[in-house]
Parts: structure tokens; sequence; C-alpha cells
């Protein structure tokens, strides 16, 4: 049963997010807002509970899955993207260095402060 209020708060978050581009006509999708208030509320709180980890466990093992749709999708407009190939492989590029960076950076910012303590 833990699993299904962490799938609850995964459920609240979304529709939250939803709610907010319906509203505002916000050009972002309603699952990274969603995940935003997601993450401000576990920051707010100060930790993960157990049943959003166990709701969240299974999903990552999904994570693939959930993915090939819009990559399978991109073979069906390979026409239209003819004339792009320099923007999105500068895109693919620079979007990959500062995922990189960004998570190595955050990485050694987290592990500072487990062994300040």
């Amino acid at each position: 049963m833990p699993a299904l209020n962490g799938f609850l708060w995964l459920l609240v978050c979304w529709l939250a997010g939803e709610l907010i581009v319906h509203f505002t006509g916000m050009p972002i999708s309603s699952g990274v807002i969603g995940m935003l208030i997601l993450c401000a509320a576990l920051a707010l709180r100060g930790g993960v509970p157990d049943s959003l980890a166990a709701a969240a466990q299974p999903l990552i093992a999904l994570l693939a899955m959930l993915i090939m749709p819009g990559v399978t999708g991109v073979f069906f407009m390979i026409d239209q993207l003819a004339g792009q190939w320099a923007a999105i492989m500068t895109g693919l590029i620079v979007g990959t260095l500062l995922s990189v960076i960004t998570t190595l950076w955050l990485l050694k910012r987290l592990m500072q402060d487990d062994h300040a303590e």
C-alpha cells in the first residue's frame, strides 16, 4: 500500500502542473512543472518519503520505455528535419555538456556537504 500513496504524490503533482499549464498557457510540459512542484515539496519536507521511493523505483526501471514514443516519433518526421542538422547537433552537444557539468557540480557539492558533517 505504501507505493499507492507515493503514486498519489506523483499524480497530484502532475495534475497541479496540468492545471498551471491550462490556466496560464505556459509553453512548458505539465510533467516538468509537476516535477518542479514535487522537487520543491520534497526540499521543504527535507527528504523523500518511503512511499514515494517505493512508487518511483519501478517507474525508473521503465524510463527507457517512457522515452521511446518521442524518439520513434522523430523517425516519422525526419524529412522535416532535413535542413536542421546543425542546430540539432549543436543542441544535443550543448545540452549534454550542460547536463553533465551540472550533474558533476551537484554531486561534488553534495559530497562535500556529506563530508562536512
